[in-house]
């Protein structure tokens, strides 16, 4: 019979969020399947989402499904992805390579919460920027996870940056965050595409992330008029989700927000990209 350190232990890793949010100290969880060894440099495909924790469900994971199926994104950054500890059988579902950053665990549900970033080569590099800076309530931190890719016909290479921006912080805690992505982003002088949730959700943190995206050369998707509207906001913030690139050439015909998708609150944008030496 289950004595009262033990109800209490339950208790706590369910109710209490400094028991039941841990901190990760995982670098990344990978695996890889042998597809191709170069992204194809005529056409990039993209897509971002923030699923809000909801790959266990299957209405989204029919969404999903679809989605890859309808319009096979090259690279797919994830954001509010959850694996549950003993990892699961992900890569029969998706066929793709993929890095899973995870920025905490939840005790209470034996999972991981952070980013997810698979396409269809392995990535020559990878690396995690996790904050200094811990969100209020469950204390963990936000995560960025940069991968590098292989382009065909040419000696440069692809940087990618799935990233989550901190939230409900104070403005120098967000700064910071995206000053270390900055710093990190500034040493690959090649093409390059940053894709995330960057909770702008006021007019201070919009601001901030225009000064560093302009510092970096880095171009905004763009989406029309009655595709924008559907992207994420707060009232009316900033798209709270959004892709940059640079040094890319933009397919404007195939960017898309997915408005009929309703299995996360936040809508999938897909994207296409080409490269060229110039």
């Amino acid at each position: 019979m289950p004595n009262i350190k033990q109800h209490v232990d339950t208790f706590a890793k369910k109710f209490v969020p400094s028991y039941r949010f841990l901190s990760s100290q995982e670098s990344t969880i990978d695996s890889s399947y042998l597809l191709q060894r170069e992204l194809n440099s005529n056409s990039i495909k993209v897509l971002n989402w923030n699923i809000a924790k909801n790959n266990y469900n299957q209405i989204w994971l029919k969404d999903f499904l679809t989605i890859v199926e309808e319009y096979q994104p090259h690279l797919i950054f994830l954001q509010e992805f959850r694996l549950k500890l003993g990892r699961d059988k992900l890569g029969e579902w998706i066929g793709m390579n993929w890095s899973f950053a995870p920025n905490f665990l939840d005790v209470h549900h034996q999972s991981y919460s952070g980013i997810f970033t698979a396409s269809t080569i392995s990535p020559l590099t990878k690396k995690v920027l996790r904050t200094r800076h811990h969100e209020p309530i469950i204390k963990t931190p936000k995560i960025s996870l940069i991968t590098e890719y292989a382009l065909s016909n040419h000696q440069t290479t692809l940087l990618a940056i799935n990233s989550h921006l901190i939230n409900f912080v104070d403005l120098n805690k967000f700064e910071l965050q995206l000053h270390e992505l900055e710093l990190a982003l500034s040493a690959h002088h090649g093409p390059l595409i940053f894709s995330g949730d960057f909770n702008t959700w006021n007019r201070k943190r919009a601001v901030i992330l225009d000064q560093v995206v302009t510092r970096l050369g880095l171009i905004p998707v763009t989406f029309a008029p009655h595709e924008s509207r559907k992207i994420k906001r707060f009232l009316l913030s900033s798209p709270l989700d959004r892709i940059f690139y640079r040094k890319l050439s933009e397919n404007k015909a195939s960017a898309k927000v997915l408005d009929q998708i309703c299995s996360s609150d936040h809508k999938p944008l897909l994207a296409e990209f080409s490269y060229m030496d110039t």
